[in-house]
Formats: structure tokens, C-alpha cells, sequence
């Protein structure tokens, strides 16, 4: 068996945080794991590749599986990494856990990054964040069709109005993976996918791994594609005026979850 270090967040070094000092939930994100001791992995390898294959590939364990090639972190790897540790711990329910709660934590930890790149964008200021994910998503909004005027309108949206381009993001691939995960053929996945064109990000839709997802869950979730916990979370999301701050409200603040308790 691969021996593993346990590096606690101040353990770590973290790469480009200053970047990240305007995006409202952040420091939250970073203080839950901190109070929940929560702790990356150091394989006793430098092979990157390896590091990448096993995150990709077990990304939604009971405990912690986030893996470091060494110890530093970019922020953005460590939002994604607490996104992941707040829904496990909002959604603990049957194990194994169902395709919805494994599809809503991603979904949010995904969506996540547009809101970032809309916060960063709407203060006119490069970063590497930027430069790294704005070509990312632009390559696949290419692919998908998308003309540079309106590659140019869409990231323009985003940056007027992060918050809501994050949930709707966030219903898209929620709902497209909570879909796609029920298809037993090729023709019902293709019409699946064709219900969503009309979406304003469904030129996005395959710059994010749901094919992963969508493995993933099959393998490893339980029967039952929804459960309660999920469900309620998904309604409050898309009720909720401000989805972000009402993830950050009930999964984040000091005084939620197992910290708390003890």
C-alpha cells in the first residue's frame, strides 16, 4: 500500500491567493477546513501523473482523497477540494451516497469556477487564474460553436452578474448529470443533451468532466439516483436570490457542521 503524508491546510503552501482576496466565499471555504483539521495527502511519489489519475479517478471518497504532488495547492484547487468536504458533510446520509448528492457537490465546486473568473473579470485585473481558465473555456465554447462575439458576450454576462452565473451553471450541470446518469444508450443520452440547447451555457457544458461523472456514479452511488438531502439542497439553491450566499450561510459559517459539534 502507497504510504500517505496528512498535510493540514498550514501545512501547505498555497499558490496564488492574493489573487483570491476578493472572492467573498473564500476565506470561508479555507477557515472550514481549518476548523474541521481537514488534511490534503502526499503520496510517497513525485509522479504527477499518478497524483492526477488517482484525484481524477476516486475524486468523491467518505474522507479526504485530495492528493497533492507536492505541498503546495493552487486556491483554486483548494475551493474545489472544501466544496467537495461541505457537501459531504451537509449531505452525510446512506453509503453509498446517491448520483444526486455526488452530482450537487460537483456541480457547486464546478460552477465555482465561473463565479471566479466572472469576480476576477468584472476588476479588469489579469491573474494567472485568468489567463490559465479563460482559454480553457473559450477552446471549448469554440468547439461548441460559439463565435468570438459571442465568446466576448458570454464572459461580459458572466462578469456583470457572477451569483448568477454560478447557479445557473450549477442547474445545468446538476440537472444534465442527474439526466445523463439514467440513459442506457447512446440515443437517450444524444436527446438528452439536445433538451439543453437552448441553455445559456451549454457551450460550457463539455469543458467539465461529466463523463467522469457520470462513470463515477454508476460504479460506485447507490440505487437510487436522488435522496432527500439533495434534493432539498438543489430547491433551496434555486429558490434562494443569492445561491452562493446561501451555500456559504448554511455550509460554511462557523458554528455548521461537525467542528461544531465536538
Amino acid at each position: 500500500m502507497t504510504p500517505f503524508r496528512r498535510l493540514a491546510v498550514s501545512e501547505v503552501s498555497i499558490r496564488g491567493e492574493r489573487a483570491f482576496a476578493g472572492i467573498a466565499p473564500y476565506a470561508r471555504l479555507k477557515g472550514m477546513l481549518v476548523r474541521d483539521k481537514f488534511a490534503f495527502r502526499l503520496p510517497g511519489t513525485a509522479d504527477p501523473d499518478r497524483v492526477l489519475f488517482l484525484n481524477l479517478t476516486f475524486w468523491n471518497a467518505a474522507e479526504s482523497s485530495d492528493l497533492l504532488a507536492d505541498d503546495t495547492v493552487d486556491a483554486d484547487v483548494l475551493a474545489h477540494a472544501a466544496w467537495h468536504h461541505a457537501a459531504r458533510r451537509a449531505l452525510d446520509g446512506p453509503l453509498p451516497p446517491t448520483a444526486a448528492a455526488l452530482f450537487l457537490g460537483e456541480s457547486i465546486a464546478s460552477a465555482f469556477d465561473l463565479y471566479v473568473i466572472g469576480t476576477m473579470l468584472a476588476t479588469g485585473r489579469s491573474n494567472a487564474y485568468l489567463r490559465g481558465q479563460v482559454p480553457a473555456i473559450s477552446a471549448a465554447a469554440r468547439c461548441a460553436g460559439l463565435s468570438e462575439v459571442e465568446l466576448a458576450a458570454l464572459f461580459g454576462a458572466v462578469a456583470a452578474e457572477p451569483d448568477r452565473a454560478f447557479e445557473d451553471l450549477r442547474q445545468l450541470l446538476f440537472d444534465a448529470s442527474c439526466a445523463l446518469v439514467r440513459c442506457a444508450d447512446i440515443d437517450a443520452a444524444a436527446g438528452v443533451l439536445a433538451g439543453f440547447a437552448g441553455h445559456r451555457f451549454i457551450a460550457l457544458l463539455h469543458h467539465f468532466a461529466l463523463s467522469s461523472w457520470v462513470l463515477y456514479a454508476r460504479a460506485y452511488a447507490g440505487p437510487a439516483v436522488e435522496d432527500d438531502a439533495a434534493v432539498a439542497v438543489d430547491v433551496a439553491l434555486r429558490a434562494s436570490p443569492a445561491a452562493l450566499t446561501w451555500l456559504s450561510d448554511n455550509w460554511l459559517s462557523p458554528g455548521v457542521g461537525p467542528a461544531a459539534d465536538a
